[in-house]
């Protein structure tokens, strides 16, 4: 059965399964991937879940791609001319597994240049000029989608999660006691001397009343 969702629910509903690949290791930055599979399907996913115009090619099964097929019409650009042919597509059980059978692609020496990139601009282009579409525009294109969808926030999210795992290395997890009494863990930060504390606890232990300001993201502590 065929779904069509407008962007901002296409995006939504792949982004989860694009930075879960992302996470394993694939080379394809999350923003790139998901503008290629709305260039490449416009917003439209079949129930063979191929989103980014993966051709049989002479490829043989594996543990993501069953060896099923489908033909549908589609164009290529030769010699500056657009020609509108049939074409064999590679069907899969899910989006998942089409994300990681195209990495397996990605890993020719073919696409070195895709894996080489690091940033949306270089991949795009690199997609382009490793051959992976005949469309002299494909690049831009990839490109005027991530812009305008903001999908380079979903590139962040490796980044973020980096980052926490490296803060929570400089973090000691420490106990925490008033008047004897052992309260919820807290967190001793070497690298900057902080001590962090659970504020509730430890003021409602000292006697004093917690109140949290949502729209000033502040915290009051008054004494009962």
């Amino acid at each position: 059965m065929t779904q069509k969702l407008n962007r901002q629910d296409f995006f939504a509903f792949l982004s989860d399964t694009v930075v879960k690949v992302w996470k394993e290791g694939s080379p394809l930055l999350p923003s790139v991937r998901m503008a290629q599979n709305w260039l490449e399907t416009g917003g439209k996913i079949h129930e063979w879940n191929n989103l980014g115009g993966y051709k049989v090619g002479s490829g043989i099964p594996n543990a993501f791609w069953k060896g099923r097929t489908v033909c549908t019409s589609t164009w290529e650009v030769y010699n500056g001319t657009r020609v509108t042919q049939k074409a064999d597509w590679r069907a899969y059980d899910s989006v998942y597994d089409f994300y990681k059978d195209q990495d397996l692609l990605f890993t020719k020496s073919r696409y070195d240049r895709v894996r080489a990139a690091k940033t949306p601009e270089a991949q795009c282009a690199a997609l382009h000029a490793c051959g992976y579409a005949t469309d002299p525009d494909y690049a831009a294109k990839l490109l005027s989608i991530i812009k305008s969808n903001n999908l380079t926030s979903f590139d962040l999210i490796q980044i973020v999660d980096a980052q926490e795992e490296r803060a929570d290395e400089d973090m000691e997890t420490i106990s925490v006691y008033v008047n004897g009494q052992k309260l919820d863990d807290g967190y001793y930060d070497d690298k900057k001397g902080i001590t962090y504390v659970p504020v509730r606890a430890l003021a409602e232990a000292l006697g004093a009343k917690v109140k949290w300001n949502g729209e000033e993201k502040r915290v009051d502590l008054t004494k009962k």
